[in-house]
Formats: C-alpha cells, sequence, structure tokens
C-alpha cells in the first residue's frame, strides 16, 4: 500500500485521482484549504470517503507542506491544488502564491523527503495559433495568453531545476477542455454545465466557440496516477483527448439526450463567443512512449457517461447546483 499526498483533492480531477487511488489499495491524504467535499462527495460512496484523511492547509505554507509530505506522502505526491484562470485574472498576486509559490513549496518538500511529483501544468502554456487542430507538441508552448499559462510555464521550469539541482523527480501534465462529473468551474467547464443543464431541461449557453480537445475527467485523473511510475527526471506532457469543435459538441449533446428518452431537450444547449487563445489539438505521443498509451473515451461515450451520472445524482437529490445560472437556481 502506498502513502500518497493528493493536494487539492476536493477539486475535479483531485477527486477523480483520490478515487483512482482508493480503487488500487493506496493510503490517501487529501490536503487543501478548502473543506468543501461536495465533488468528493458525487463521485463517491461513504465507505470510500471515510477511507480518506483529510488535511485542511495552504499550500504556501512550507512547513506545513513539509510536514504533511514527509507524513503522508512519501511514496508520492499528485498537486493539484491551485487558482484557475478567471480567478488568476481577478487577482495575480494571489494567484502568483497558490500556483507558483505552492508548486515550489510542494518541490522543495519533495526534495527533502525523496519522493516524485506529478503536478498539474495546463494547455493554457500554449498561445493561439493560426493552425488549432494541428497536433501541437511540447516544444511549441510559450505564447501563453494569461497569468495563469505564465504561472504553469513556471512551475515547468522550476521543476526542471529541481530535478536538475536536488533529483526531484517530476511529471506536469497539459490537460485542456476537461468535462466530466465534478467540473463546475473554470474557463472551460461550460459543455460539462450544459449537460446538468440539460438533465434538468433548462437552457444553456456555452460561451465559447470552436476546436478544442476534450478529454473525459476520470481519463485525466488515471494518466496523473500513472504518472507516479513514469522514468526519473522532470517531464512535461500533453494530454490529449479528442479534437472537436464546441458545435459538434452541442449536437453530440443533443444526440445524446434523444438516446436517453430526451428528445423534447434537443436544443436547449447552445454556444455562442471566441475561440479559445490555445491549439485545440495537442500531441500526446511524448506521454504515451513514457507510460504507455493514456486511457482515451470517445467523447460522445464520455458525454453519454456523463449525463446519465448527473441524472442518477439528480434522481437522488445529490445534484450540485452551483454552477448553473443564479436564476436557474432561484
Amino acid at each position: 500500500m502506498s502513502k500518497i499526498l493528493v493536494t487539492g483533492a476536493g477539486g475535479c480531477i483531485g477527486a477523480w485521482v483520490v478515487k483512482h487511488l482508493l480503487d488500487r489499495g493506496d493510503e490517501v491524504t487529501a490536503l487543501d484549504k478548502s473543506p468543501e467535499r461536495h465533488r468528493l462527495e458525487s463521485i463517491l460512496d461513504a465507505d470510500a470517503l471515510d477511507r480518506v484523511r483529510f488535511i485542511e492547509g495552504d499550500v504556501a505554507d512550507l512547513d506545513g507542506v513539509r510536514s504533511a509530505v514527509e507524513t503522508h506522502g512519501r511514496d508520492g505526491v499528485i498537486h493539484l491544488a491551485g487558482m484557475q484562470v478567471p480567478s488568476c485574472r481577478a487577482n495575480p498576486i494571489l494567484g502568483a502564491r497558490v500556483n507558483v509559490l505552492g508548486t515550489l513549496a510542494i518541490l522543495e518538500a519533495a526534495a527533502e523527503v525523496g519522493c516524485r511529483v506529478v503536478y498539474a501544468s495546463s494547455a493554457a502554456v500554449f498561445g493561439p495559433d493560426d493552425e488549432p487542430t494541428r497536433p501541437h507538441t511540447e516544444s511549441e508552448a510559450g505564447d501563453t495568453r494569461s497569468h495563469y499559462g505564465v504561472f504553469k510555464l513556471a512551475n515547468e521550469g522550476n521543476a526542471r531545476i529541481q530535478f536538475q539541482d536536488r533529483g526531484v523527480s517530476s511529471v506536469g501534465l497539459r490537460p485542456l477542455t476537461v468535462y466530466g462529473v465534478g467540473r463546475d468551474f473554470g474557463m472551460t467547464s461550460g459543455p460539462t454545465t450544459a449537460l446538468k443543464a440539460a438533465v434538468l431541461g433548462r437552457p444553456y449557453e456555452i460561451g465559447f466557440t470552436g476546436p478544442t480537445d476534450f478529454q473525459l475527467v476520470e481519463d485525466v485523473a488515471a494518466v496523473f496516477v500513472r504518472c507516479l511510475a513514469a522514468p526519473e527526471g522532470a517531464h512535461v506532457f500533453n494530454v490529449h483527448g479528442e479534437t472537436a469543435t464546441v458545435e459538434d459538441v452541442v449536437a453530440m449533446i443533443d444526440d445524446v439526450l434523444e438516446a436517453a428518452g430526451l428528445g423534447d431537450r434537443r436544443g436547449l444547449v447552445t454556444c455562442t463567443g471566441p475561440h479559445l487563445p490555445i491549439p485545440g489539438a495537442l500531441d500526446d505521443s511524448a506521454l504515451a512512449a513514457a507510460i504507455g498509451a493514456p486511457p482515451r473515451t470517445p467523447l460522445r461515450d464520455g458525454l453519454a457517461r456523463t449525463l446519465r451520472a448527473f441524472a442518477t445524482l439528480h434522481a437522488d437529490g445529490r445534484l450540485d447546483l452551483r454552477d448553473l445560472p443564479q436564476e436557474a437556481n432561484a
């Protein structure tokens, strides 16, 4: 049984990482500043949740992080705590403290303990491109258009130096448009919220259009866990799912609604707005070379699976509605 520390376990990817670790029999400790557990509760039963040890703490507090890693993360740390694009835009000083100093604290503690770190970078490290559906390799990053992307580039650089100077092995993963149960916040959360709205029979407009790389959260979480066994070094890997336009996804949502016997709700989901300032296709061949072929659920299947999960949660009275427009919740 491995002892794994997960920061940001209350987030979307974090909750699924916890599930994957528990399923393989690991001892899991969750370090998070927020006591919020609604994402974990949406995918874990009560018995599984009871197996998770919770520590409330700030990832930028080096002493607290050092203690947590030494006691609970000696076999590895999966570092997912951070502020996303909208929050970093609103408060870049706090964003830098959490995203950059917090990651550096994890790397420092890992150097002292001698454990591996798998951390969340982001496709936001890329800038816009005239060929958005051409698979982009890791080396093409750098022209980011957000504070968030700059912070993630800094983390990748710090991880490289920590391996160079102190021998800390790490893997930074760059997801793009993650969707699925638990994805209720962030720049690309709209397609998931749209599925939730459709289950409730409510209209929803996704706020961006064009091509992007859609990645089911269960698959992304599985990649994070598998990277605990990646080769030594300071690696940075793209994560790829299936490239499609948001317009395609709107049509797929109508199809999965029809297949689920909810054809009367076709047309409730629409989309508008700009394309994302990030390429819509990522090349993950380097990741596959390091850990083997990653899981890749077909997009239509992933949308249908998410719709069914939301329908079940709604029937059980456990569907969280905080990401829906306020007027829809009134």
